[in-house]
């Protein structure tokens, strides 16, 4: 121990930073320090003065961030598998719209395609049933055919009700034809068309006495304009499927306020 202790303070001497010149940056300097946390306090208590002064709704609406301006960083399970299914929708129905324009794969038929979308419209049915209710005889007929009109009305109110709260735009950028303005089917959801053909389609297969052939021809005449509107770029793939579904809701809001041949014949008379 004696020893050791003279070898420990002949280092001390031999040790440069142990110098009274280099003993300032050995040690942290107090007047820097006491000056950084002074300035830092009359900042603060500034800052609070300033807070404290300030409109309690300007603090508000500080805090507050507009909607656009906030990013969902954990968006909910739901969120993501709606989004994941709206993308698969528009990628599917861009593949399938093979008649979109000339320059297509399937451009050559677009015609073809044109015309059997024309036989879902609801100008050419209204029209058809206008002129086969005056030349109607019998009262069965009639009343066939007024409660036909009556879907065919309703038809095309709810889907350009549907399509003016949606406003969903079609796939491809096409121009709506003049039979489209005249019904107000200017949107892509749902799809008129494919409405129209599935509501048409199960009146016909209620109310008419139909041999098998031709109710296989009647399912497959609405599928084929239903899907015709995708393969032209006017609907999605899930417009046509819920105009399809609206179709059928159609048809049972049309049974349930089924009209009497009475109630047809005062109409008619009326008219």
């Amino acid at each position: 121990m004696p020893a050791s202790q003279p070898r420990s303070r002949a280092r001390d001497r031999n040790n440069v930073l142990n110098r009274a010149e280099f003993l300032s940056l050995n040690q942290p300097l107090k007047g820097n320090q006491e000056s950084r946390s002074s300035g830092r306090k009359q900042s603060g208590q500034a800052g609070a003065a300033g807070a404290q002064n300030s409109n309690p709704k300007e603090r508000r609406q500080s805090q507050q961030l507009p909607e656009e301006d906030c990013m969902q960083l954990n968006p909910s399970f739901k969120g993501i598998a709606f989004n994941s299914l709206l993308a698969i929708d528009i990628c599917m129905s861009k593949r399938l719209g093979v008649c979109a324009n000339r320059a297509s794969s399937w451009g050559g038929a677009r015609s073809m395609i044109n015309l059997l979308g024309i036989t879902g419209h609801g100008i050419p049915w209204i029209a058809g049933t206008l002129i086969c209710l005056v030349k109607s005889s019998t009262l069965a007929g009639q009343e066939v055919l007024m409660n036909l009109l009556l879907a065919l009305l309703l038809d095309i109110m709810i889907v350009a009700g549907l399509q003016k709260l949606a406003k969903r735009k079609g796939p491809y950028d096409i121009t709506p034809g003049l039979l489209d303005y005249l019904t107000m089917d200017t949107y892509a959801f749902p799809a008129g068309h494919a409405s129209r053909a599935a509501m048409l389609s199960k009146f016909f297969l209620n109310h008419l006495v139909l041999a098998i052939p031709l109710r296989i021809l009647l399912v497959l005449w609405a599928l084929c304009v239903g899907f015709s509107r995708v393969m032209i770029g006017r609907h999605h793939i899930t417009d046509v499927l819920s105009g399809f579904v609206f179709g059928y809701l159609q048809f049972r809001l049309v049974e349930l306020m089924w009209m009497s041949s009475n109630t047809c014949q005062m109409l008619i008379s009326i008219w």
